[in-house]
C-alpha cells in the first residue's frame, strides 16, 4: 500500500507540509509547474518580538515560468535572511540546536535556483530536525500529460500510488472521481487541533515557518506536528 504526497517546494515551510511528508512513503517535488507570484514558494512568516514578519527571497518579476527555471535574484537576502532569524529567536531555548545548520545554508552557501534551495531546507530539516524517512523524488522522474488536475493524476499513476493524500486547496481543481476510477483512494488532509506549543508572540500562531517550532521546542517538534494524534 504505497502511499503518495507531491507538493510545490515551498521557502521554509509551515508545519502542516511536513505533516504530509511524515505520512506518505514518497513524497514528490512538483516543480515543474507554473510559479505563483505572493505565494510559499519563495516566502515565510516567522514572528519576532514585534509580531510576524515575512522573509522573501528575491526571484525578479518574470511571470511566465515554470518553479524550476526561477532563478534567485541576488545573494544579499542571505545575510538578510540570517540576522533577522538570528534577532528573532537567538534567545529561544533550542536556537544553538539549528544555528550551525542555518550558517550552512545561509552564511557559507550560494543559492542560484529557488527550488534547490527549498528542496534542501526541506529534505535537512525532515530528516535531521524531524527523524523523517519518507523518499524524496522529482516529478521530473515520471512520465507525466495535460494540465492542472490531469497532469497530477497522471504522475500519480506513474508512481504507482495506492493512496494519494494531499492538501485541502487542491479541492479546486481535483476530480475526485477520477482517482477513485483509477483504483487510487483519495485522502485529503486534515490540519485542524495542532496543539500550540511555547512560542515567544504575544498572540499565537500556527501559520508560521517550521523554524519557528525548531527553535521553541527542539526535539519535541514531531509530536507538536503528528505525534499528539497517537496519546
Amino acid at each position: 500500500m504505497k502511499k503518495l504526497a507531491a507538493i510545490q517546494s515551498n521557502y521554509i515551510p509551515w508545519k502542516g507540509y511536513f505533516d504530509i511528508i511524515h505520512d506518505v512513503d514518497e513524497f514528490i517535488f512538483y516543480d515543474d509547474v507554473q510559479f505563483t507570484y505572493r505565494d510559499w514558494r519563495n516566502r515565510n512568516k516567522i514572528l519576532t518580538p514585534q509580531g510576524e514578519v515575512w522573509l522573501s527571497v528575491p526571484v525578479g518579476a518574470k511571470r511566465s515560468r515554470s518553479i524550476i527555471d526561477v532563478r534567485i535574484s541576488d545573494s544579499a537576502w542571505q545575510r538578510k535572511h540570517f540576522k533577522t532569524l538570528e534577532m528573532a529567536y537567538h534567545k529561544a531555548p533550542f536556537w544553538r540546536r539549528c544555528e550551525e545548520f542555518l550558517r550552512s545554508v545561509y552564511l557559507e552557501r550560494q543559492w542560484t535556483y529557488l527550488y534547490e534551495l527549498n528542496r534542501f531546507l526541506i529534505e535537512h530539516i525532515s530528516r535531521d530536525f524531524l527523524g523523517i524517512t519518507t523518499k524524496f523524488t522529482d516529478s521530473r522522474d515520471y512520465p507525466t500529460h495535460g494540465a492542472k488536475h490531469e497532469k497530477l493524476l497522471s504522475l500519480v499513476k506513474a508512481a504507482q500510488a495506492d493512496v494519494y493524500i494531499s492538501g485541502p486547496a487542491a479541492k479546486d481543481y481535483i476530480v475526485a472521481e477520477d482517482y477513485a476510477r483509477a483504483g487510487i483512494e483519495l485522502v485529503w488532509k486534515d490540519y485542524s487541533n495542532y496543539p500550540e506549543y511555547p512560542q515567544r508572540g504575544k498572540n499565537f500562531t500556527h501559520y508560521v515557518s517550521i523554524l519557528d517550532l525548531l527553535f521553541n521546542v527542539g526535539d519535541a517538534a514531531p509530536w507538536y506536528i503528528w505525534g499528539w494524534r497517537n496519546d
